[in-house]
């Protein structure tokens, strides 16, 4: 599966963005799906996942009640809804797919070529 990431850009402290990743070459329902994210210096990190029905989501404590990861499947697109932005979210943001037999943290096969987030206050 090849993933695209899309939607990243300049945000505003308090605002919202919303990320999308399409996939394509198998359908997106085989996979469970996850955005992860690196800011500079840092190592990358776990954001968000969603199993391949849409019936499990997981999240880092440090976005949880702030974004909201979503699938359509029969677009073969996921995404990730970003409120509450701080500027601590600045960073790449990267899809990611696993084989849906999989738990929620991962690991993760597949990775798409991220989208770059920025948060100005």
């Amino acid at each position: 599966v090849q993933l695209q990431a899309s939607g990243g850009g300049l945000g505003q402290a308090g605002g919202s963005l919303r990320l999308s990743c399409a996939a394509s070459g198998r359908p997106l329902g085989l996979y469970n799906m996850a955005w992860f994210r690196q800011a500079p210096g840092k190592e990358r990190e776990f954001v968000a996942a969603i199993s391949w029905s849409g019936g499990s989501t997981r999240y880092t404590d440090l976005v949880k009640g702030r974004f909201t990861i979503t699938r359509d499947n029969a677009k073969n697109t996921v995404y990730l809804n970003m409120n509450s932005l701080k500027t601590e979210d600045m960073a790449v943001y990267y899809c990611a797919a696993a084989p849906a037999g999989r738990s929620l943290p991962g690991p993760y096969d597949y990775w798409g070529q991220g989208t770059l987030v920025t948060v100005q206050r």
